[in-house]
Parts: C-alpha cells; structure tokens; sequence
C-alpha cells in the first residue's frame, strides 16, 4: 500500500471527569472507542500514549509474520521483570529464544503424564477435606478464592513435589497476588509512587519480594544437595541442558523460570475456573451436558488419566468457551522497535500496542452472538471455521505460552472431578464485574453455594 494511503490510529483520550472509573476498569471504555475507530486507537494512558487493537490481522501481524520488530513492554522487561525474575514471560531476543529451546522438550509427553499423577492427587485431596465439607452444609463460598487455593496447590506439587512448607508456599502466593496489584495501580496511577514510598507499601513489596525468592531458593539447594528425583517441574528445570554447551542453567535462572511457571501455572487456571464455574451455574443445560459427557469417558467415580484427556471433549469445549468469554490474560502488550504497517494502518517507530484478546474474542464479525455462552462453537468442525487469531487464550506466534497444554490438561480434570460431585448456585442479587488487573479477576469475588449430586 502506498504510503500516503496509510492511516493513522484515532487519537482518544480519557475524560479527566471520568479518569478513576475508566482506570479503575478500562474495558468497557476500550471496547466502545474500538468499535468507533475500525479496532485501531492511539489511547492517552497516564503520561504517554499506546496503540491498542482487536483486528486480528494485526495482532497475527504483531505476534507472528512481523514478531521481530516487536518486543515486550518496559513494563514487562523491567517492571514486572523485578518481581518476578528474567523468565521465559519477561526475556526477550537471543536469551529468550535459547531459554525457550532449552525448556521446551521438558514439556514433553512422559513428563505431563508423571505430572498428571500428582495433579489428580491433589484435586482428589483438596476436594475431599474441603468441598466435601462445603457440600455437606450447603456452604456460601468465594469461589475465586477456592480454585485459587486448589490451583495453588496443584502448581505447588506440580513444580515443588516434595518442597517448601505450606506457609512458605502460600508466601509465594501472596507475593504474586501483591505484586500484580502494586504493579497495576502503579502504572495506571504512577502519581501514587511518591505515596506508596511515604506509607511503606513499596518497602512491603519489596520484603515480600524477598522472602518469596529465598524460599524458592531453598527448594532449589535442597534439591540439588539431596540429589533426589520427583519427575516434577523443579526436576525438568534442573535436568536442562543448552544444547550448545551441554550446561544446565544456574541457580538464579532456575529461581526465575519456576516462578514465571508458578504465575502462569496458578492464577490463569484458577480464574478460567472460577468464570467457568459462574457460566455452568448460569446454563444449567450445558451443566447437564457436561455431566452426561464425563460419565460416559470416566463413570461416576473413577478419576481420570493422562490418556482421558483426549476424550473428554466436551469438557474441553466448555473449557474453550469459557477462555473466549473470560480470557485469564486479556491483553498483550508489544513495543515497536521500527516503524511498520498493517492492514491498511501505519504503526509508529518505538511506541506501545496493547493487542485486546478479550476484544477479538468478543468481536461480532468473528463471532455469532458474541456474549452468548455457546461451547458447540469448539466442535472439532467449528473449530476449523475459526479465522486465524480470533481465539487465542494462551497468545500467539513463537511466544505461544509454553505452559498450554499443562494448564489444559489441569483444567480438564478440576472440571471432570468437581462436576460429577458437586453442583453450584450462584448466591442471588451479588454484583458480577470484572477487574481487569494483569489477569482478568472478578472484581468482589463469586459468591456460590456447594450442594452435592
């Protein structure tokens, strides 16, 4: 395309009227100037402006023909970069592509088989001290709350199987959910940094930061000293070879890629059920149909396997519904390291682009009846009607999560062992919002009670 034909992203801005509510949940105000502005918008955030889109031929664009002219964010590269490690999520160029090549194979079949083991254990462990006692009173409980502690253990054992104590790992916990919020309120609200240093929020961070690493670091020595196999995560990682050099990777890049895997592995599973959980209570014929399908793959009380997995498609579909509506990560961030265009769009030298995931997934022209909760649009031929980067849950292009068929694999058996022994029903008149943090959370929790089948 000619260069003078080129158009320039809309210049939007946010009303000052309107900056808290809009900054407090951006979503609402993106999907309105997106759908004015051809999906293509030049937004005022804070002190400096950024591209953001929903037209997956610009996303694919991004993400994959032309990913070399992208990297991450600052944001990404150094803010959240300190809390949580120079790991696959954050690395970027030669190192990223060698620690990418070198991870990779860990995730191979036999490991997500052994792997599987401990999952269902977990699940199996969790749901009869805790659930069991939910359904036998007909409980009220947060649900986000629940799949959060469920996945956090299960990602736990999964990385750890032998390793911290319970309160050391729920250390962890809290400085992941910490971190995610300093970082957000920072970015969106940076006038608040002065405040945060006055009042000791930052030096809290910061306290937590460390004693979260120090135990991740204990993990690792004892491992190493112990000489012992558990065929879990931490063994994959420290089994890594470059194949360059035939070295493995030192103590400090093993601390950053098990916390990447523990943030990937946790909150994104944990939220995907919690809105899975909510729609389920909601259409009850698709419960009773996911029902159905699970008994028939595994009766009524068998746990599943590894090798279930690759029947239980309806469940999967379920799960594939649920990420469209409510991706767990619901934006990517990019910066352009040259000038480019695309789709009839100009995108400028050195600048961000913000690539809506939850915009694209609820785009009309992709989708029919968008906001419906529809799991046949994940039928094997549906599926193959999908216009490339519509659906992408997990991203897109080399940066693909590595971590996808793990998290799959733990959502379809929380979903098979929870759905064949409870049943859940939304506590009426609770207010329903998403608060989109990194991760897409339901602002005030969800609220459910635990009856029994």
């Amino acid at each position: 395309m000619q260069k003078d034909t080129l158009k320039k992203a809309k210049r939007v801005y946010i009303p000052p009227k309107n900056f808290l509510k809009i900054t407090n949940n951006p979503l609402p105000f993106f999907m309105k100037k997106l759908k004015e502005n051809e999906g293509f918008i030049d937004i005022g955030l804070a002190l400096t402006h950024a591209y953001i889109t929903n037209r997956p031929n610009i996303i694919r664009h991004v993400l994959q023909k032309n990913n070399k002219n992208y990297r991450k964010t600052d944001v990404v590269r150094e803010v959240l970069a300190k809390d949580v490690g120079k790991g696959l999520l954050t690395s970027e160029g030669d190192y990223w592509l060698q620690q990418r090549r070198a991870i990779q194979p860990g995730f191979h079949r036999k490991r997500l088989e052994a792997i599987s083991k401990i999952m269902i254990k977990e699940i199996r462990s969790f749901l009869d001290e805790e659930f069991d006692k939910y359904a036998d009173t007909e409980e009220v409980i947060d649900i986000s709350k629940e799949m959060m502690h469920l996945a956090f253990k299960i990602v736990s054992k999964a990385l750890f199987s032998n390793g911290p104590k319970e309160e050391d790992l729920e250390l962890i916990d809290k400085t992941v959910s910490s971190a995610q919020e300093y970082i957000v309120m920072t970015l969106r609200r940076p006038y608040l940094k002065p405040w945060y240093w006055l009042n000791g929020r930052s030096a809290e961070h910061e306290a937590l930061k460390n004693a979260s690493d120090k135990v991740i670091f204990d993990a690792i020595d004892e491992r190493i000293e112990t000489k012992e196999r558990h065929d879990d995560l931490l063994d994959m990682l420290l089994e890594t070879r470059y194949e360059e050099t035939g070295e493995g990777m030192s103590r400090q890049q093993i601390k950053d890629e098990a916390l990447i895997l523990y943030v990937a592995g946790h909150e994104t599973t944990a939220l995907a059920m919690t809105w899975m959980w909510y729609l389920l209570s909601t259409h009850k014929d698709i419960e009773d149909k996911l029902l159905q399908s699970v008994e028939e793959v595994l009766g009524k009380d068998n746990p599943p396997s590894f090798a279930d997995t690759r029947n239980l498609t309806y469940a999967m579909q379920v799960i594939e519904e649920t990420m469209r509506l409510y991706p767990p990560a619901w934006m990517i961030d990019r910066h352009s390291l040259e000038e480019d265009e695309v789709d009839g769009f100009v995108i400028e030298k050195d600048k961000d682009i913000l690539l809506s995931i939850y915009g694209v997934h609820h785009h009309p022209d992709y989708w029919e009846e968008p906001e419906k909760f529809d799991p046949e649009r994940f039928t094997p031929e549906n599926k193959k009607k999908q216009e490339p980067y519509t659906y992408l849950p997990f991203g897109g292009g080399p940066r693909l999560c590595i971590g996808n068929n793990f998290a799959l694999m733990e959502m379809q058996f929380i979903l098979a062992e929870m759905v064949r022994r409870y049943r859940f029903e939304l506590v009426p008149n609770q207010k329903i919002e998403m608060n989109p943090l990194i991760t897409l959370r339901p602002r005030y929790g969800l609220k459910v009670k635990v009856k029994r089948r």
